[in-house]
């Protein structure tokens, strides 16, 4: 990494800093799904808390992934986990090569565990939602080989709309001191995902321009390297499909996660039925053309291929 151009700081995530996002993350994912909390039967409380068929739920940022997380979180056999904070950071180490994936998937194993075990959810199906597996499809699907992916999309443009509404990439953010959930700083410094040799034009474009720039990255990995699963283990959903037709995505999902219960099917149906479809369109209002143009510049191609038209 050259000093022209910067990225965004990491520092390798050493064993305690590692150890300090064990430790909030802990902690913090107990509040973090209060309103998916239920008791558990008696009868599914195991002391095992080996993590078998997991699910995981990918999508860019700002594309349905935390509705479609609540979702499946509803379901009575699944222990749901939003963005666990150091499964996030390692995430990255995995995706630079940093950490070998002997290590990364000791870390990943175990700290689902400790998910498991801090719910009281022994025996549950595990779930997560975090959009930085969207580069490391290849190495989950090794370290799970019964794990299935749920992959969400949604119009570029009004995801760069919603996510440059937030701080996180917004260049009036670069310096505050204020970092994600894996550790990585906000502000416009490039990310681990983009491209090395356009890391300077990263920080150039607008707020809008990064938004887009990271879906167009976080989206076409999915879609690339889900592709190379196999069809049973991976499935598509298109955002505005799932909120103006909120029945037709929880039997898709049923179908998919394989729900016979019928609690678990009612469940579902009940938490799709929240699903707004007001968020469909949004940039239509919210984009001048000046705006469109940075977006399109960066995700005109794959908004095409995706069949986004204007």
């Amino acid at each position: 990494m050259t000093s022209d151009s910067p990225l965004a700081p990491h520092a390798g995530l050493s064993t305690v800093k590692a150890a300090k996002l064990a430790a909030v993350g802990l902690l913090a994912d107990r509040k973090e799904r209060r309103d998916l909390e239920r008791p558990v039967e008696a009868g599914k409380r195991k002391l095992t808390l080996k993590v078998e068929r997991p699910i995981f739920i990918l999508g860019a940022p700002r594309s349905g992934t935390t509705f479609l997380g609540s979702c499946v979180g509803a379901l009575p056999d699944v222990s749901y986990h939003y963005e666990p904070r150091l499964t996030k950071a390692v995430a990255r180490c995995v995706y630079e090569g940093s950490w070998t994936p002997q290590r990364a998937a000791r870390y990943f194993r175990g700290y689902y565990g400790a998910l498991l075990a801090a719910a009281g959810h022994g025996g549950l199906r595990f779930a997560e939602k975090d959009p930085e597996n969207c580069f490391i499809v290849p190495f989950l699907a090794e370290v799970f080989p019964d794990a299935v992916f749920l992959h969400v999309y949604r119009d570029g443009r009004d995801v760069a709309v919603s996510h440059a509404e937030q701080p996180w990439l917004n260049a009036a953010s670069t310096g505050t001191g204020r970092s994600g959930r894996g550790g990585t700083p906000w502000g416009a410094a490039p990310r681990f995902w983009v491209e090395p040799e356009r890391r300077e034009e990263f920080t150039r474009v607008s707020d809008l321009g990064r938004s887009a720039w990271m879906w167009r990255r976080f989206t076409s990995s999915a879609l690339a390297q889900l592709a190379a699963l196999p069809a049973d283990r991976v499935r598509h959903l298109r955002y505005e499909d799932v909120v103006t037709r909120p029945a037709e995505a929880a039997e898709v999902v049923g179908d998919f996660l394989e729900v016979g219960d019928p609690a678990g099917r009612q469940a579902l149906h009940a938490r799709f039925a929240q699903a707004r479809p007001g968020s469909v369109g949004r940039w239509r209002k919210r984009l001048t053309e000046e705006d469109l143009a940075d977006v399109l510049a960066q995700a005109g191609p794959l908004l095409t291929e995706l069949g986004y038209h204007p």
